[in-house]
Order: C-alpha cells, then sequence, then structure tokens
C-alpha cells in the first residue's frame, strides 16, 4: 500500500513505541504536522525554543527507558537543537531527531532555510541520516532508533527533504535491520572477570567509583550485590548518584571537584578502584595525572573508546554493566575491609563536607535540605548548571534510582526546565522538582508556556543570588574577586510566572521556606518559588585548578565567614 513519507515517517515511529514527540513545526516539516491528526497515538508537545524541545526529550529518555524524540524544521530550527544534542551526546542520552530539509532539487543550493544539519552535527551523534530515498525511510528509522538505544546511547539525527515527506511509495516495514558495522559487545570475557576478581581478592583498600553507566543499565541490584559481597565502601560521580543508596552504610557520597572530601580522600589513596561506567572525566578526577598513583584500576564501561582514555587501566571489561556485575558476583568472594571502611568514616567525621552556616540571610543549602525533608525524599529532582546545581546534589538525599536528573559532560545552562517538562511526561506520577538558577533558568524560561499548555505539575525552586554564581565564586577565590560580567538584573520571577498564568511566591526569610514548599506540593499544578539567597554563599567543597583529588578547599573558617556562625554539622539526616 502506497503512503507518503510523512504517514511512513509516523506509523514506524508507532511500531517503535513512541508516544511523545516534542517539538515546533517550520516550513519543511508542514507535511509532517499534517499528517499528524491521522495518528491520534502520537501525542505532541509543542516547545517554544527547538532547544527546549531537545532538552525535554533528553528528560523524557533519562526516566522512561525510551528513545526522546524531537521534531525541527530545517536551517534555524534544526541548528536550535545543537546544543540539546550534544548534551545528549556527552551524558549519553538517546534521542532520535527529526528535523526537516529543502526539497532535494535545492539542497546544496542555499536555499531558504537550508542548512547542513548533518554535517553540522556529526561530532555530536551517534549516527546520522539525510534521506534521499523514500523507499529507505522506515528501514532508516528503524536503524536510528536501534543505534540510539544500543550500546553506549545517545542521539541520531534523521533529515527529511520536504519532498521525501509528500512522495507516495509503497510501505513495507522491516522486521529487521542489518547493519553489518555497528557492533555492540554482547559476551562477557571470562579471562578479564577472573583478573577482576582476583585483584578484588587482594585489595586491602578497595574503592567502587559507580557512574552514570550503572544508571542506564539498571545495575542497581547488581552493584548493591557486589558492593555488600566483597565489601567495599562505594563512591559515586555526579551523574551516578542515585545508582546506590546513600542511605546505604557502605555509601560515601561522591567525588569530585564539589564531592565530599572523605570520598575524594578515599579514591586517592586506594590500593584498587573498581570504576564502573564512568569516564574518569576531569570533574571528577581533578587533575588526571596525580590521581589516585597508587591504585590499580579496574574499568568496566559498554564503550571501548572510554577504556584507558583518561587513566592508565590495569584490567579492561568492555561490556553491559549489569552483565559484567553478574559474572563478578559469581567469581568473587564474601570479604571484610573494616579497618578501611572506618579509615573513611574517621575522615567524613573530621572533615564535615555539608556543615550549615547560618547568618542573617537565607541560605540555599538549607533550602534544598528543606524541599528534602518536606517531600520525604521522594520527588525526581532536576537540576541546571551551577551553584544550585551542586547545592541539589550535596543536600538532597537520593535513594531512590535515577532519581537526580542534571546536564553533566556539557554543563548546559537552561537545561533544568525543559527537562523537567520531559521528565514529567516520562513519569507522571512522580513528583518533579526542578531547582533552577536564577541565571540558568533565563537561557528557557519561556518553556512556563510549555508547563501552562500542558498543565504540569511541575514545581520551579529558582536560587536566586543575583549573580552567576558559580562563576562569581570562581572569580572570588580564584581571580583576585573580580567580579566581570557575572552581576545580573533580574526581573520580578514571580509576576513572570503570573504572566504564564502560574502561581508562585517570594521568599526571602528562613521561617518562610518550608510554609512556601508546602503550598507548592498542595496546589495540583505547577507552581513556581523564587528563594532570595545570600548573593555570595559559596559552594564547598572545592578542588582548586591543578591540584590533587584530595586537595579541596573546604568551608573556611568562622571568623572568615561574615556575620555568620556554624549552624550544625555532621553528615545530613537521611
Amino acid at each position: 500500500m502506497k503512503k507518503t513519507g510523512a504517514q511512513i515517517l509516523c506509523e514506524t515511529l508507532i511500531k517503535e513505541g513512541v508516544e511523545i514527540v516534542f517539538g515546533i513545526p517550520g516550513g519543511s516539516t508542514l507535511p509532517i504536522y499534517d499528517t499528524l491528526p491521522q495518528y491520534p497515538q502520537l501525542r505532541h508537545i509543542l516547545f517554544r525554543h527547538e532547544q527546549g524541545a531537545a532538552h525535554a526529550a533528553d528528560g523524557y529518555a533519562r526516566v522512561s527507558n525510551k528513545a526522546g524524540v524531537c521534531f525541527a524544521t530545517s536551517g534555524p530550527g534544526a541548528t536550535n537543537l545543537v546544543t540539546g544534542i550534544a548534551n545528549a551526546y556527552m551524558d549519553s542520552s538517546p534521542l532520535v531527531c527529526i528535523t526537516g530539509q529543502v526539497g532535494r532539487p535545492f539542497i546544496g543550493k542555499d536555499a531558504f532555510q537550508e542548512t547542513d544539519i548533518s554535517a553540522i552535527t556529526l561530532p555530536i551523534t551517534k549516527y546520522n541520516y539525510l534521506v534521499t530515498e523514500t523507499e529507505k525511510l522506515s528501514t532508516t528509522i528503524r536503524e536510528a532508533f536501534h543505534i540510539a538505544q544500543t550500546g553506549r546511547p545517545g542521539p541520531v539525527v534523521i533529515d527529511i527533504p520536504k519532498d521525501v515527506q509528500q512522495e507516495e511509495v509503497e510501505f513495507n516495514y522491516p522486521e529487521k535491520i542489518d547493519l553489518p558495522g555497528y557492533k555492540i559487545v554482547s559476551r562477557v570475557h571470562a579471562v578479564q572477570i577472573k583478573k577482576a576478581a582476583k585483584l578484588i581478592g587482594v585489595a586491602r583498600k578497595p574503592v567502587i567509583i559507580a557512574g552514570r553507566g550503572v544508571v542506564l543499565s539498571g545495575a542497581y541490584d547488581e552493584l548493591k550485590e557486589f558492593a555488600e559481597k566483597a565489601q567495599v565502601p562505594v563512591v559515586t560521580t555526579l551523574l551516578g548518584l542515585g545508582s546506590f543508596p546513600q542511605n546505604h552504610i557502605l555509601n560515601f557520597d561522591w567525588l569530585g571537584m564539589h564531592g565530599m572530601v572523605h570520598a575524594n580522600m578515599a579514591v586517592q589513596n586506594a590500593d584498587v578502584i573498581i570504576a564502573i561506567g564512568m569516564r574518569f572525566d576531569d570533574r571528577a578526577t581533578a587533575d588526571t595525572k596525580k590521581f589516585a598513583q597508587h591504585a590499580k584500576v579496574i574499568h568496566i564501561d559498554i564503550d571501548p573508546a572510554e577504556i584507558g582514555k583518561n587513566v592508565p587501566v590495569d584490567v579492561p571489561i568492555v561490556g553491559d554493566i549489569k552483565n559484567v556485575l553478574r559474572a563478578i558476583n559469581k567469581e568473587i568472594e564474601t570479604k571484610e575491609h573494616v579497618d578501611w571502611i572506618s579509615l573513611i568514616g574517621e575522615w567524613r567525621y573530621e572533615h564535615q563536607s555539608l556543615k550549615i552556616v547560618e547568618s542573617e540571610g537565607l541560605l540555599p543549602d538549607y533550602v534544598i535540605q528543606q524541599i528534602y525533608k518536606e517531600t520525604y525524599g521522594n520527588a525526581t529532582i532536576v537540576t541546571g548548571v551551577g551553584q544550585h546545581q551542586m547545592w541539589a546534589a550535596q543536600h538532597y538525599v537520593y535513594n531512590k534510582p535515577n532519581t537526580l536528573i542534571m546536564s553533566g559532560g556539557l554543563g548546559t545552562m537552561g537545561f533544568e526546565l525543559p527537562a523537567a517538562i520531559g521528565v514529567n511526561i516520562g513519569c507522571p506520577k512522580e513528583a518533579v522538582w526542578c531547582i533552577a538558577g536564577d541565571g540558568s533558568i533565563q537561557m528557557t524560561i519561556q518553556e512556563l508556556a510549555t508547563i501552562r499548555q500542558e498543565n504540569l505539575p511541575v514545581k520551579i525552586a529558582i536560587i536566586n543570588n543575583g549573580y552567576l554564581g558559580l562563576v562569581r565564586q570562581w572569580q572570588e577565590l580564584f581571580y583576585n574577586r573580580s567580579y566581570v560580567g557575572v552581576k545580573l538584573w533580574n526581573p520580578d520571577f514571580v509576576a513572570i510566572a503570573k504572566a504564564y498564568d502560574i502561581p508562585g511566591i517570594k521568599v526571602t526569610h528562613r521561617e518562610d521556606v518550608v510554609p512556601a514548599i508546602q503550598k507548592a506540593i498542595d496546589n495540583p499544578g505547577p507552581f513556581l518559588i523564587d528563594f532570595m539567597v545570600e548573593p555570595e554563599s559559596n559552594v564547598y567543597p572545592i578542588i582548586p585548578p591543578g591540584e590533587r583529588l584530595d586537595k579541596s578547599l573546604e568551608i573556611p573558617p568562622m571568623e572568615t565567614i561574615n556575620k555568620s556562625k556554624v549552624m550544625s554539622y555532621g553528615k545530613r539526616s537521611k
């Protein structure tokens, strides 16, 4: 039976299990949008900027275990997706991005809104396609979903000329696809497993570093079994938060530039590191040349390109995390590392990384703690990038899997609001809190319209300090307080929310924090809280540039904190 390219696209998307599409129509995608009403199974969410659509697809993918799908027209529509595509590529999120293109006769002739999006996105996609034969469209879409969702997930772009969308051809859905050049490691290398088990067996000071690969593989139970059987302390990367319960006795928080001092010290002093689904990126390791110089490294990752890329590896294991851990769990023997675990506990007590200071103003870390307490730790937290992101990672407790969604590798300001939309649509029964920076949220604030139009119960907490806070903190600590380009003139965010028909409240005093959070929780729809926090609050710990992992700057002595006093110490209540 003959169908148009647009019909073939929609029917193939449905066969791939797609239910949600995020996008904005334009001239080069009008045939697709004209066809959508024929397929009510596909729910289209209209965004105000294509970057928001890509971030929403990313957020949706992270919580739904499906590829996120977004539509954009040619030219500026397609290029507006680029930041979202790069973000998904860095954080290994499966996206299928469908872009319109000018008609085939006009390609290469600088036609109106023509851009070579395939060439532009080549370095930031797993693969991309320009479909020039309508007969191959369905096969192309099937391949794209397979590539996006298997192995190390990532984004795929399909660029479809307008006349391909309109052309009628026989529709033959391909039951099978053949990608001879696309290989995925499916078998676990038994010899490497035995080497790893042997090394773990003789370790005196082992540490597990759990990364986002554990989340992507869904290997939560396998990691827990491994840690408990081998009695190995666990630290996570920033994107690995939620891969191992933070209230577990073997959990020692997260490492890196703003990670806990005791976690960094544990890794730096380990004799065996079991790195699971992490990249050894610079934010996690600090100076890689000085990283854990006395440790043997076991690195488990599904992407062979990551093995040995940043840190020398003694036992490389390529494979799916769940399968590898299952195999290792059969080989290792039950052990105890009481002295080592006790030593890390002593470091945690000696280095109170999460102390809260109280001052005349409202403190951002206190706000995050209260959101945790009032939600009982049951919310999914979505952040942008900056100080608010680090406070959310430090002071909310992630005992449930995959409940912290943020931009990691690319560090994309503006990620939080549109991503929270995707997260809410992907897990509609879960409470979703968007914790935003006053600088970050203004990059995609127009998506408040999308939240209102879809009536999504996303709760928005703006940590408003009047600065691009993390940049200001670096300028304070490392650039002689040269505050250039970071002071923000901010609008009235509550008034903006009201303009979008979203209720909101401004909070300036500590005693008003909990009532405001409760008001947001009790409201059945979206709600915005503008928390006016101390302008120059800093995130501690922080590792200075070029320093070792265990050389964090901790919170300054009390006498150096203007009008402040220590309010509470130690590990937060769980």
